[in-house]
């Protein structure tokens, strides 16, 4: 039944076209980014900066669902999502373009490129990671990272970027032996933006590859938004240089895929804070596709979606009061503040509340602009006490971090006035949005289900 309802939206597509089919795509996938990730997002954007424009997705003029179950449960992985995002796929959790016998399937990056169009990949935390890992590798699990990162040396990418990779944790031997893989596959190596921009200064031709990374990155990834980190390689620099590469690779066409990856590590931790400033920083990556559209509307495709909703984010919870411009208070992502407090904690001898006060009050605007009421107050006191002075306290274990009692109760109160309420600091099967604008936009109507978006990305660039 399945097929049957694909083959008539696909039949009804083909009627439908536009005069021209779909020569650049750009493909943005928010991990973890639920619907009420963008709707908290979205009132900041109108409440709190005062914009008359609603997020730019959102101003797109398809807007639709999409459901992301996976083969092995109704609640699915990076893994399992990435691969049906890129394949059309569906699988099991933690398993890369493979279906869920174990037997490869391709991503559509290989149809684009057999059609002679130039692919490039992007994301903001490992670049072997699940998401972008699904459209160059195959593997039977997402941490056989040995495995899947020098998967990419024959991929026949144009582009591949991230805030690092997840190898360079195998030790400086496993790392520096991909890079010399990468290197005889022809891959121009870019450590950071600046490194990126040197190559566009040479003489010559611009290389054909490209491969580009953090020169500082944070656990990986490019760091967080909200942590300010001077330098940090962004979202929208590496759709830059993306575009950049594809261009001069075949100016023509291309494909690019752009994962938004912080949002999804914010979301673990439950930081609403850092979620919402990942998103912000998402939209300057969709914005720099935008201008492209701008000056090619008749041939350009913008889809944005998510692999999945992490967290389970809402905008409203019991007893909190909704004013998210207490976003701004926060200059400090939940994931650093928590390996300061514990780094803190075991450094000093004589750990003391009114220093800790002080640190909450600098980095969280606790007490002089979030109201934090006596009852919390002597919460956070007691639970001083039992993560630093008795250290009784039990800490909370989220997919990337380990924060300890006093941190998430922090974090807790600030999303508590906030408003912001949450179901898992893991995943949650709930749909995820689906925005569309550019050339044969009109096929991204409708509820849909993951595996359907790359089958319709080729059937809009006539390949289908």
């Amino acid at each position: 039944m399945k097929k049957i309802l694909l083959s008539v939206m696909m039949a009804a597509a083909a009627t439908a076209a536009s005069a021209e089919d779909a020569k650049y795509v750009f493909y943005f996938i928010g991990d973890g980014m639920g619907l009420g990730h963008v709707n908290a997002t979205e009132a900041y954007n109108r409440d709190v900066l005062n914009s008359e424009q609603p997020l730019l997705m959102m101003t797109f003029p398809v807007a639709s669902q999409a459901r992301s179950y996976s083969a092995s449960s109704p609640i699915t992985d990076s893994a399992a999502a990435g691969t049906a995002l890129s394949t059309g796929h569906k699988t099991k959790n933690s398993m890369i373009a493979m279906d869920p016998d174990t037997v490869a399937v391709n991503s559509i990056a290989v149809d684009f490129m057999n059609a002679g169009y130039a692919v490039g990949v992007g994301t903001t935390v490992q670049a072997d990671d699940a998401t972008p890992a699904a459209w160059y590798a195959h593997a039977e699990n997402r941490g056989m990272k040995e495995t899947i990162a020098p998967q990419a040396a024959e991929s026949g990418l144009s582009f591949l970027a991230g805030g690092h990779f997840k190898l360079n944790g195998a030790g400086d031997a496993a790392f520096a032996e991909f890079l010399n893989v990468m290197r005889k596959g022809n891959y121009e190596i870019a450590e950071g933006y600046a490194a990126f921009n040197e190559l566009k200064r040479k003489g010559g031709k611009f290389p054909q590859k490209v491969m580009m990374y953090s020169d500082n990155p944070t656990w990986g990834q490019v760091g967080y938004t909200i942590d300010s980190i001077p330098g940090a390689l962004t979202c929208a620099q590496i759709t830059d240089a993306c575009l950049y590469t594809l261009e001069n690779v075949s100016p023509d066409k291309f494909l690019m895929m752009i994962e938004g990856g912080n949002i999804d590590w914010a979301a673990h931790a439950n930081d609403g804070g850092g979620v919402i400033k990942e998103i912000l920083n998402f939209q300057d990556a969709i914005n720099v596709a935008y201008q492209f559209y701008l000056r090619h509307p008749a041939e350009t495709l913008i889809v944005v979606t998510a692999d999945h909703d992490t967290g389970g984010m809402s905008l409203g919870r019991n007893g909190g009061k909704y004013d998210l411009a207490y976003a701004d208070a926060q200059k400090i992502s939940k994931d650093v503040f928590g390996e300061w407090t514990r780094n803190w904690g075991k450094s000093t001898e004589n750990p003391s509340w009114e220093e800790m006060e002080k640190a909450l009050r600098d980095k969280l605007g606790f007490w002089t602009i979030v109201p934090v009421t006596e009852r919390e107050t002597k919460e956070l006191k007691d639970l001083f006490d039992e993560t630093f002075i008795s250290k009784k306290a039990q800490d909370e274990k989220t997919l990337y971090h380990t924060f300890n009692a006093f941190t998430a109760k922090a974090f807790s109160i600030l999303n508590h006035h906030m408003g912001i309420g949450w179901t898992t600091t893991s995943h949650a099967g709930n749909f995820v949005p689906v925005y569309a604008v550019g050339a044969n936009a009109q096929y991204f109507t409708g509820s849909l289900d993951n595996t359907d978006i790359p089958k319709l990305i080729k059937c809009a660039a006539g390949l289908d």
